[in-house]
């Protein structure tokens, strides 16, 4: 491995387009850019129609449309990224700005009719010498424009882009509502007893009162740790009711206006709409999937249940005691102590932050070549927050492929769960020169105190992975088509890539490398890993049914022809149908359910890409947790991909054989199924 210090230097040689945005430095400024970004690109629209019938090619056409999305998106992410990471509420409110000016401009260019027109001779004559991934980014920009109802007429067009403005104000106000909510439960010190004194002290008070935020750090720990059921009762409830009812309210309008877009659109409902362009293709997919998975997984959550049920009457001495929604996490983890002997408490000692995120440098360095470099005399300026890190990505031969921040600790105003963004997707540009990709990670992780380095839970640490695992997807791009960089595949695969990468955090060959007692630096003791291991599918059956609520909640809101239905009481109703709990009167998740926007049909994603997470991990495993070359296979064949093929091309070329369902059976502790 080189010293950093070289590969830096090398690196400043490396033919680079395009720096990562700059954080804009005032609401004015981000309107700047918004304005000057659009400019730009409504002259390269113009330029792109003014081009002779006699001299249009791929690339004057397809080709110059794909580097104007391209080089918008890479001007003016950062500007629309501040809505979900900036600490000034000004710089936030100016944020989603830039992102409805983002939104209507798209809609704009879904009507442009003379792009259309261009697109379509284009395709009538097929230049010769199309490459594979040209004839498919033609055909994807194609069929978005029939998404967007080019083939309508231009009474009913206009209604749509009318249509698409409203779901995208609607998207921005639901988004707005789980971002800005700032719901606190005060409590008394009595009420905390039996939690940690180092969260105890962590925690802000006012006149002898604690006051609980709904962020991870605060309310995981009291679901999994407080012996006060009546608290635990407290927290869920409140975390169930985030958002208010004035957005369930905006929900249920949302849900109208994209049943009327899909019905306009000649769909029999949205999602149809919205899985056509995914995996699963349409709805009866989906719900043939959950009906292959739900019976696995009642079988299993039928023995959770009991076993929970189980520790709860043993631990209050009620024969009769009834298991609630608040009681699972806490008792999950009593039934780790007991059984399997894992304290989740200790084990967070072995994984400090740092030795966490260094550990993961070394293992993607060992897996692919890459090196993470820290950005040299960064000042706090020169980004959002001074919480924040920025590393260079360097590949072996000194080239930096690419760029990314990672803002790991919760604060007031900031998007509340762990996310991604690939701010700047890779693209050639005109020039010939290369846009380098960038990518964001935030996350919630307990923060540093004056006493002890932050320390993540087992469950964070994976957490870490995953979301960093989408960063490697969009930071290992290697096409040079912007529509296809990194994540650009189909919704329901966007997950796959990451899922895998969770695996590491689990193999006895790479956990040396990231964990190690805060204070002794002593590794993970080997009993301890395999009592974690053993203890890997406890609750397998109901953690995941829970996945089945949500993914079935999401799809039945979008499968009503008309989007007109009462979502408290669907998803109650599904909760009692889909879950071992009973629905809870009073609460509405969904007002705080953020994945119905992005996601919207969509979130069955989540189970159907850990199918061939499970399946790619375990291929990868048998080959080596750290071997190079089949770091490099993964590479070649899923990561630098993107979305240049198919979802189901790329699994073949990785797999050497068709997906299979048995390692994602093995995965939940359950007899292998039908494939």
């Amino acid at each position: 491995m080189r010293p950093a210090l070289a590969i830096l230097m090398i690196a400043l040689l490396a033919r680079t387009s395009l720096a990562a945005p700059e954080v804009p430095a005032s609401p004015e400024a981000i309107d700047a850019i918004m304005r000057d970004a659009i400019e730009r690109a409504d002259a390269s629209l113009a330029a792109i129609v003014a081009v002779p019938a006699a001299e249009r090619t791929f690339d004057n056409t397809v080709g110059a449309l794909d580097r104007t999305l391209g080089q918008f998106d890479a001007e003016t992410s950062m500007a629309q990224f501040m809505a979900y990471a900036h600490p000034d509420p000004a710089m936030r409110a100016a944020g989603r700005e830039a992102e409805q000016a983002w939104n209507s401009w798209m809609v704009d260019l879904g009507k442009n009719e003379a792009i259309y027109h261009k697109l379509n001779l284009l395709n009538a004559m097929l230049p010769p010498g199309m490459t594979p991934e040209q004839t498919r980014l033609l055909r994807h920009m194609l069929r978005d424009y029939q998404r967007a109802g080019m083939s309508l007429d231009p009474v009913d067009r206009a209604a749509l882009a009318e249509l698409e403005r409203e779901i995208n104000d609607t998207t921005q106000a639901f988004d707005t509502a789980i971002n800005d909510d700032d719901t606190i439960v005060s409590v008394t010190r009595e009420e905390l007893e039996g939690m940690p004194e180092d969260w105890i002290a962590s925690r802000t008070q006012s006149d002898g009162l604690y006051l609980l935020g709904m962020d991870y750090p605060t309310i995981v720990p009291i679901l999994d740790l407080s012996p006060n059921a009546a608290l635990r009762q407290k927290i869920w409830m409140a975390r169930k009711r985030r958002g208010g009812k004035a957005n369930v309210g905006t929900l249920e309008q949302l849900l109208q206006l994209r049943a009327q877009q899909a019905d306009l659109l000649g769909y029999d409902h949205a999602a149809d709409f919205e899985n056509e362009v995914r995996m699963s293709g349409d709805a009866a997919r989906v719900q043939a999937f959950y009906d292959t998975l739900r019976p696995m997984l009642r079988k299993k959550a039928i023995q959770d249940h009991a076993l929970l049920t189980e520790a709860k009457r043993a631990d209050t001495g009620d024969p009769t005691a009834v298991l609630k929604p608040w009681d699972f996490s806490y008792y999950l983890e009593q039934v780790k102590k007991r059984d399997f002997d894992v304290d989740g408490q200790l084990v967070r000692e072995y994984f400090p932050m740092t030795k966490v995120r260094d550990g993961l440098f070394e293992i993607v360095q060992r897996l692919y070549g890459v090196t993470m470099v820290p950005k040299s005399g960064v000042v706090g300026e020169d980004i959002w927050h001074e919480d924040v890190e920025w590393f260079d990505v360097v590949d072996g031969d000194g080239e930096v492929l690419g760029e990314f921040f990672m803002d790991l600790y919760p604060r007031e105003g900031k998007y509340g769960h762990a996310a991604q963004w690939g701010l700047v997707p890779r693209v050639r540009l005109e020039d010939g020169s290369i846009q380098k990709p960038v990518a964001a990670l935030v996350c919630n992780f307990p923060p540093p105190t004056d006493d002890m380095p932050s320390l993540l839970t087992h469950d964070q640490t994976e957490t870490f992975f995953h979301e960093f695992g989408h960063g490697l997807h969009t930071l290992l791009a290697q096409g040079e088509i912007a529509r296809f960089s990194g994540t650009g595949v189909e919704r329901d695969f966007v997950e796959a890539p990451s899922q895998m990468f969770e695996a590491w955090v689990w193999s006895p060959e790479t956990l040396p490398l990231l964990s190690g007692h805060w204070e002794t630096g002593e590794p993970l003791p080997e009993d301890l890993l395999q009592r974690m291991v053993n203890a890997k599918t406890l609750c397998s059956g109901m953690l995941n049914e829970t996945q089945v609520h949500y993914g079935l909640t999401d799809l039945t809101f979008h499968l009503d022809p008309e989007g007109d239905l009462d979502t408290t009481e669907v998803g109650k109703a599904l909760l009692g149908e889909t879950t071992m709990f009973e629905p809870v009167d009073e609460t509405w998740f969904q007002g705080s359910f953020g994945h119905l926007t992005g996601y919207q049909a969509g979130y069955y994603g989540y189970l159907w890409s850990r199918v061939f997470a499970e399946d790619m991990a375990e291929h990868f495993a048998q080959l080596g947790m750290l071997n190079p070359e089949a770091g490099a296979h993964y590479r070649a064949t899923v990561l630098g991909q993107g979305g240049t093929k198919s979802a189901d091309d790329m699994l073949r070329d990785y797999l050497g054989r068709e997906p299979r369902m048995d390692p994602f059976i093995r995965s939940l502790g359950l007899e292998n199924s039908s494939n």
